[in-house]
């Protein structure tokens, strides 16, 4: 069985929940938008794929997203480290992938923009998703950990 652990980092974390809660405000304060990957990713997917009409408000999140790329690179080129893990097997990595796409479409959002700028706005709807994400986690992470005894 390979194990996955995650340390516990609350510092790092805290840091974390801080940059990601100011970045939200900015992209609310700035271009008056709710700060969602799934919307932000699925608006450069539509300026780039012939799926509808072409977001007027693309370049902004091309940005976004460039920004979320480049953040470690710059850190390690800044002779920081970054800490990742990720499972080695890549068919659930892709499956993983794909049930969070498909999640985040018929939940009108993820996790960022429901949890951290749904939540701030008191969104029952978004209340409601989180709820829904962290039920459906923790019944995963029990099934695939004690039942199935992978992960």
């Amino acid at each position: 069985m390979n194990e996955t652990l995650t340390e516990f980092t609350p510092w790092a974390s805290l840091a974390g929940g801080v940059l990601i809660g100011l970045s939200a405000v900015m992209v609310m304060a700035v271009f008056g938008r709710i700060a969602g990957i799934s919307g932000i990713t699925n608006g450069v997917i539509g300026s780039v794929l012939p799926m509808g009409p072409v977001p007027k408000d693309r370049d902004w999140r091309i940005f976004f997203l460039l920004g979320l790329i480049a953040a470690p690179i710059v850190i390690l080129v800044a002779g920081g480290t970054v800490s990742q893990t990720a499972p080695d097997n890549p068919v659930r990595m892709l499956l993983a992938g794909l049930l969070v796409g498909f999640g985040t479409a018929i939940g009108s959002g993820c996790t960022s923009g429901h949890g951290v700028c749904g939540l701030a706005r008191l969104s029952p709807r978004s209340l409601l998703a989180v709820l829904t994400f962290m039920a459906t986690g923790f019944a995963t992470v029990f099934i695939m950990r004690h039942v199935l005894g992978v992960g």
